[in-house]
């Protein structure tokens, strides 16, 4: 696969970029951080920003370090001992993290984030301003999940899962250009072709996702495959996404000029909303709706709301206000969006018109279900 354009060679200047560095590089063991090129990554990113470049970091590594002040030597499978690692490991990394800027004399700012705040609107916003002000302070973002204390959201499936993903979304919420996810892999390697790195990728096909492979690393989760999951997430924002490996020599400003090896992937062309980006991939939908043959091309193609008339069911404990997927008559979901009435009242106007709807709300002025300022297609 070769690059088609210019673009896609030669990246975009950029303003702000996120960079994701995986347990694998910044570590030389279990527990034992890599000081030498965790040293040269805080040097990197000094040089960024003193060519004008904002730079936020997510880190892995803060279980990995607490494993190793442990004494354990694989992640545990309990959860309050991975949590009791990650809340001893923490304060290593940003102690570390600190020192290494200190010859830039630049200052760090850890943030531990959980899924809700960014899942929750207001919470969503608030994070955003923060990053927003740390940056305006001058200060590098330290950005970690809040692993010691997302106990509920481990056992509810409703956390990260990954670093990789966690940077995409910082990615997006605060508008990055580039998102660079540095660990030990080259890129994305073509296992059942060439074999080698592919340099270029313009759209995340089925052949694309399966060349990624898991893990098999004592310390960390994820692989290839939540790297490319992490890909699509950012692409949607907009912004462009960069796997490389840490290890090589001045990666990061090498990436950006377009000499290092690696494989980008390249952004789409008309990034998403800032509400709709929440919408789509920072809310937990908690129903769905099921809408008939006619209603599918109307929303995919046409760009409407959702009227009762091409809904025919709906299912799930939600409320007006929540957010829902919608799925085709086949129960293919195809698009999520916030629902404007409950799932008693869907069921009782489903299939009807706007003037069978308003005699039977004659209060309500907005008849749509799901508006088309708040549906967005997956």
């Amino acid at each position: 696969m070769s690059p088609s354009s210019d673009t896609a060679q030669h990246p975009r200047q950029a303003r702000r970029i996120v960079v994701k560095l995986g347990t694998g590089v910044l570590t030389s063991g279990v527990g034992q951080l890599n000081g030498e090129r965790l040293a040269g990554f805080a040097a990197q990113i000094a040089g960024l920003r003193r060519s004008g470049i904002e730079v936020m970091v997510v880190s892995s590594g803060a279980i990995g370090l607490g494993m190793g002040r442990l004494g354990l030597k694989r992640r545990p499978e309990d959860i309050s001992k991975r949590q009791a690692c990650a809340a001893i490991g923490q304060s290593l990394l940003m102690e570390t993290w600190q020192h290494a800027f200190e010859p830039d004399g630049i200052t760090v700012a850890q943030v531990l984030l959980t899924h809700d705040d960014l899942r929750l609107r207001h919470r969503h916003v608030a994070v955003s301003a923060t990053l927003e002000q740390l940056l305006a302070c001058q200060a590098v973002p330290i950005i970690n999940e809040n692993d010691a204390v997302s106990a509920a959201e481990i056992q509810s499936g409703s956390r990260f899962g990954d670093n990789d993903i966690l940077s995409a979304m910082v990615a997006s919420v605060t508008r990055a250009e580039y998102l660079m996810i540095l660990s030990t892999a080259p890129g994305l390697i073509d296992r059942k072709g060439t074999g080698v790195v592919v340099p270029v990728v313009e759209r995340i096909t089925p052949e694309i996702e399966a060349m990624a492979e898991g893990t098999r690393s004592l310390t960390a989760v994820g692989g290839m495959t939540t790297k490319i999951s992490a890909a699509k997430l950012a692409l949607k924002a907009g912004c462009g996404v960069f796997i490389a490996s840490g290890s090589e020599r001045e990666v990061m400003p090498r990436l950006l000029a377009g000499t290092a090896p690696g494989t980008f992937f390249v952004p789409s062309g008309l990034p998403l909303g800032a509400r709709k980006r929440w919408i789509a991939y920072f809310q937990r939908p908690i129903g769905t709706i099921k809408v008939n043959e006619r209603a599918v091309p109307a929303l995919r193609d046409q760009g409407r709301s959702l009227l009762a008339i091409g809904v025919l069911d709906c299912s799930g404990d939600f409320a007006k206000g929540d957010v829902v997927d919608i799925a085709g008559p086949a129960d293919q979901i195809f698009a999520r969006g916030v629902v404007a009435f409950g799932p008693e009242e869907i069921r009782r106007i489903a299939g009807k018109t706007s003037e069978e709807i308003q005699a039977i709300f004659p209060g309500r002025k907005r008849l749509e279900l799901v508006h088309r300022d708040n549906l967005v297609l997956l």
